[in-house]
């Protein structure tokens, strides 16, 4: 999983054991050699002392002490060596614990990092992969041999981590906290990663260092919170506009109620017809906005009980059968048999997420067409599939489609897709869309009932 980089020092250490080793048998074999060369001498001066006139036999024992003096002098340095084959001997083992101990300290090495829930992955210069923990893999989908591949193999997706390594290599400066978002089994996954250089000890650049961080609960609550404060402006206003504008329409609407009364009994013209008939149109559109506005702003946390989504899309596609078979759209249900098909929801607020995607589906298919809805078990969540065949969404205004107040077509308040988004979320599920010019298809995924 990780390459182990030998240590200089550590490979000359080798070589200065090796050459104290070879010193020290040397020196022994030389005092050996010696030793039984005095042994030899001291043979030959004894013979030769036995055959010297009485005249001589003083300088001859004069040469044998000499000998033997030497004799002495080369058992000394047999001990020294000895002490010294003694010392490498220490030394040897002591190089041994160090290296054991070197082993241990890089084994805890590797087991911190792979124990930890942070991708980190090791590149060089040249942007290769040097070393990744098993988080990392996990997190960048990589299966398989990993070492020594260049880091642009990891995917498109991971696209950024070269961005940032060549940044670093680059500039030599750290780069910090920068997000993207990928894909993983139908659900958005948001990765933090950052980069900065690696050094050894002589602070020399060997490559970069690359860290991840699966930050999507941590986006998801930011998200909320943020839809918290916005939702908790949004319901004093709310409160505010229902004061302000609802009881001074209620009386208008009354009013215009008194006139129509009064002037049933006289005659009056189609053009005050019309006109009383746009105030009461009117009317209804501000009132129907003011409740739709308040349904979004609200606070109140929703009432659970268990909906079974088959019971509701059975009841959905009878109630829109007839305005199908009248813009000639034919009408599939796809769901998955067998499998369970509960959750905890309020099923008058899913039954209107249900009902809004496949009228907007409808209006999507005026000259006819086809609308599929599909109910499948996707791990522990349940996903509904509304799609059209219709003409698709344009690319300029996808990221809008979940706006409040958004909506291009004349009737209608805009606030239909973006009080879904605001329900799916209330009961912890996502909901996103995938468009074409042959259609669009929006994909709801909801908790099975126990998972919640």
């Amino acid at each position: 999983m990780f390459h182990v980089y030998k240590m200089r020092v550590s490979r000359g250490f080798q070589l200065a054991i090796g050459g104290l080793a070879l010193l020290s048998l040397t020196g022994l074999v030389v005092t050996l050699w010696i030793l039984v060369d005095f042994q030899r001498e001291q043979e030959i001066v004894a013979r030769i002392i036995n055959d010297l006139p009485d005249s001589d036999l003083p300088v001859a024992r004069e040469l044998a002490g000499e000998l033997r003096f030497q004799s002495q002098l080369s058992i000394l340095l047999f001990l020294n060596i000895f002490a010294t084959a003694i010392a490498l001997v220490l030394l040897v083992r002591a190089y041994l614990n160090s290296e054991r101990s070197l082993r241990e300290v890089k084994v805890l090495a590797s087991d911190v990092l792979a124990s930890m829930d942070q991708g980190v992955l090791t590149t060089d210069r040249e942007e290769v992969i040097t070393s990744i923990n098993p988080r990392g893999q996990e997190l960048l989908g990589l299966e398989g041999p990993v070492i020594d591949r260049p880091l642009s193999e990891v995917g498109e997706e991971h696209t950024l981590l070269c961005v940032l390594c060549s940044h670093v290599n680059a500039h030599h400066s750290p780069v910090k906290d920068c997000d993207y978002t990928v894909n993983r089994d139908g659900h958005e996954q948001t990765l933090r990663a950052g980069c900065s250089l690696l050094r050894n000890e002589r602070q020399e650049e060997l490559g970069t260092v690359i860290h991840i961080r699966d930050v999507t609960e941590r986006t998801l609550m930011e998200q909320r919170l943020r839809r918290m404060e916005r939702y908790a402006g949004l319901g004093s206003l709310a409160t505010g506009l229902q004061h302000e504008i609802k009881n001074p329409l209620s009386a208008l609407s009354l009013h215009v109620q008194l006139l129509d009364e009064a002037l049933v009994c006289q005659s009056t013209s189609d053009e005050i017809d019309e006109m009383l008939g746009v105030i009461r149109m009117e009317i209804h559109r501000l009132t129907s906005v003011l409740e739709d506005f308040r349904d979004y702003a609200s606070m109140s946390e929703p009432g659970r009980s268990q909906v079974d989504l088959t019971t509701l899309i059975n009841k959905l596609v009878r109630f829109i059968r007839p305005q199908a078979e009248q813009q000639q759209v034919k009408v599939e249900v796809n769901i998955q048999k067998e499998k369970p098909t509960a959750i905890n929801a309020d099923s008058v607020h899913i039954d209107q997420v249900l009902l809004n995607l496949a009228l907007n589906a409808l209006q999507a298919m005026p000259d006819g067409g086809t609308l599929t809805l599909s109910l499948k078990q996707d791990g522990e969540w349940l996903r509904i599939v509304v799609t059209d065949t219709g003409k698709g969404i344009p690319t300029d205004l996808r990221e809008r489609i979940f706006d409040p107040y958004f909506t291009t077509r004349h009737e209608g308040t805009g606030m239909g897709l973006a009080l879904c988004e605001k329900i799916v979320r209330q009961y912890d599920g996502t909901i996103d869309f995938k468009t074409t010019l042959s259609g669009t298809s929006f994909s709801v995924l909801l908790p099975i009932i126990g998972n919640t």
